[in-house]
């Protein structure tokens, strides 16, 4: 079956379009909010790749990066042949809500309706901490990650 299922989240985050956009291109601030490091090249064919840990790793390729507005880049897991790297896309919008931003993510491409619950929920976690580090805050430091079978 072809069936491709999708992860779609609208997340309000008091912070301008124009920081939230530094947290999701530049390699330092986004490991305050995802992983414990990251490799982030973002421009088209560019560079994604973030280890949420010592072993797990998420990798793709920037598509699109338009100023303060969107990010689009492939997402995969180094090693999983379910999900591998480069296998899916998240695209994320910013608009400005008030004196903050409307973010909104679009993960598509997940190959079942589990792999598809397994990333909303990360992704709502991660959306949070990107909240708090956008806003200041700490968000503290990366919980270990589940490990699958």
């Amino acid at each position: 079956m072809t069936d491709r299922h999708v992860v779609q989240l609208e997340v309000h985050i008091d912070a301008p379009p124009e920081l939230v956009f530094r947290y999701l291109t530049e390699a330092e601030r986004y490991a305050r909010w995802q992983g414990v490091r990251a490799e982030l090249d973002p421009r088209p064919g560019g560079i994604y790749r973030v280890w949420m840990d010592a072993d797990t790793v998420a990798s793709g390729e920037f598509l699109e990066v338009a100023g303060a507005r969107r990010v689009v880049f492939t997402w995969g897991w180094e090693g999983d042949t379910e999900v591998p790297p480069g296998s899916t896309t998240v695209a994320i919008e910013l608009a400005a809500d008030g004196d903050g931003t409307m973010l909104i993510l679009h993960h598509s491409g997940l190959p079942s309706a589990e792999t598809a619950a397994m990333h909303e929920e990360g992704w709502i976690f991660f959306t949070d901490r990107l909240a708090t580090a956008a806003r200041g805050g700490d968000p503290g430091a990366m919980p270990p990650m589940p490990r699958s079978g």
